[in-house]
């Protein structure tokens, strides 16, 4: 399951899932589904949101019979390859705004922001070591154009309540991080830093330990009301949950429904007293850029720099990786990030490289639902902010079987606007492989472009590339 990447990054481990399994270690499989079998809630998928899920439902009534179906193992999807981002962004959140009115939007905002504080009590509560430090989010700008972006940003947060958000001049950001060419940045507290193996593996043993069936080596090939099929027998249940994000694709019936977009990333060897000195970055905030297509980074509980981005950005089909093996393209492509951000780190050796999938829909909002008519129900589309999005997620879901079930009645979180979104599916190939390969690389030709002007405006070829994504 690893290797070496070549192309003037050999030594470096590619795939294995992530340095984050290569780190903690990979997980004793549970027992794959032994035959047909019955549950009240069956939720497929390991990662965050179905864990979270089945956490939150077994707290709310322990007497319900939960089960977790996963395809490999618990965390071997987004959930064991993230960069470690607990933050308070949401997908679509303006979106919701135009169709819902402001104040949906602006509580839906607020939920975000508290749910941050909801992962780091519980796993404080349950005893989950994983890493956390709450350093909150720093997003910096390096050129005109991304300065202009990032002060429009921080107003347009602060319009949806964000009232404890800071932004930064050239020397203030300087004093957090030395990123060579930063020339402002925003601070929001509502952000830490985690190891997402760490938080994944001790989430499923809590949940296991309150009594839920979990089944892995169990891939589910087709989810209808209440049966969820896998090639070991059927689990029957009145409720059936999908909770697959960047694999749903690969059920029958869904191909089309969230595109499986690639996000990549390196994580360096540790650095020395003198390289973190160099660097800066004390406060651990995790940190992203103002570019049009992104960095996120994280600086590691055993003083690495974990640094991620868009590498090939969809395959043919909605396929996913091979266990996350990265092209040394993209490895060579996140070291440039990494060094042109932080020139004093040209001779760190990167250690390890990988990537992973998100979901990604049509237009690019997360949502939760769950269909009264059938007992059907997914959470999901976070578009690279579900670390946190998947546990607000799972409440929510918790609170829409209570409400259907007659257990308990309507809720905040029931009302919030995301709840029941619908979204038409994805174009057929070849269209949706050449709309997402184009507008990648309009992306990337609109950050070198900024990156050789002065110009404060962005360039227009990002604003055409949102348009045809359907991102506005």
């Amino acid at each position: 399951m690893s290797g070496s990447a070549s192309g003037g990054v050999s030594g470096v481990v590619n795939g294995g899932v992530s340095f984050w399994y290569a780190d903690d270690g990979f997980p004793v499989r549970r027992e794959p589904l032994g035959g047909d079998a019955s549950a009240d809630v069956v939720i497929v998928g390991g990662g965050y949101t179905g864990l979270w899920t089945a956490y939150y439902l077994k707290k709310a009534a322990p007497f319900l019979r939960v089960t977790v179906l996963e395809q490999k193992f618990c965390g071997y999807g987004a959930s064991g390859r993230n960069g470690g981002w607990l933050y308070n962004g949401i997908a679509g959140r303006d979106r919701y705004a135009k169709l819902h009115g402001r104040d949906a939007a602006v509580r839906l905002q607020k939920a975000m922001n508290d749910t941050v504080a909801e992962v780091v009590a519980v796993a404080e509560a349950e005893g989950i070591e994983a890493d956390i430090h709450r350093g909150g989010v720093l997003e910096v700008a390096c050129t005109p154009a991304q300065l202009a972006r990032l002060k429009a940003f921080h107003e347009h947060e602060l319009s949806y309540g964000e009232t404890d958000r800071e932004l930064y001049g050239a020397r203030e950001t300087g004093e957090r991080i030395r990123v060579v060419d930063a020339v402002g940045s925003t601070w929001t507290p509502h952000g830490a830093r985690l190891h997402p193996v760490k938080l994944v593996k001790g989430l499923a043993a809590v949940v296991e330990g309150l009594g839920v069936t979990i089944h892995e080596s169990t891939p589910v090939t087709e989810i209808r009301p209440k049966h969820a099929v896998t090639p070991y027998g059927t689990v029957r249940a009145p409720y059936v949950l999908r909770c697959t994000e960047g694999f749903t694709a690969s059920l029958k019936g869904q191909r089309r429904t969230w595109l499986p977009m690639n996000s990549s990333m390196i994580a360096t060897e540790p650095l020395s007293e003198a390289q973190w000195e160099s660097v800066g970055w004390g406060g651990l905030e995790t940190l992203g850029d103002m570019a049009h297509a992104y960095m996120y980074a994280q600086r590691t509980g055993d003083g690495r720099i974990a640094l991620g981005g868009r590498g090939v950005p969809y395959r043919f089909g909605s396929r996913t990786d091979n266990d996350g093996r990265t092209q040394a393209s993209t490895v060579e492509a996140l070291r440039e990030i990494l060094v042109r951000f932080f020139p004093s780190l040209a001779g760190v050796r990167v250690a390890h490289a990988w990537s992973g999938v998100l979901g990604v829909p049509r237009d690019w909002c997360a949502t939760v639902t769950l269909d009264r008519s059938t007992g059907l129900g997914w959470a999901g589309g976070y578009v690279g902010s579900g670390v946190a999005t998947t546990n607000l997620a799972a409440r929510t879901l918790r609170d829409l079987v209570q409400l259907d079930s007659g257990q308990a009645g309507a809720t905040d979180l029931t009302g919030l606007p995301w709840v029941g979104h619908k979204v038409r599916k994805w174009e057929p190939e070849p269209f949706r492989w050449l709309g997402v390969q184009g507008m990648y690389a309009t992306y990337r030709a609109a950050d070198r472009r900024e990156l050789g002007g002065y110009s404060a405006e962005s360039s227009r070829l990002a604003q055409w590339a949102d348009r045809v994504a359907g991102r506005h």
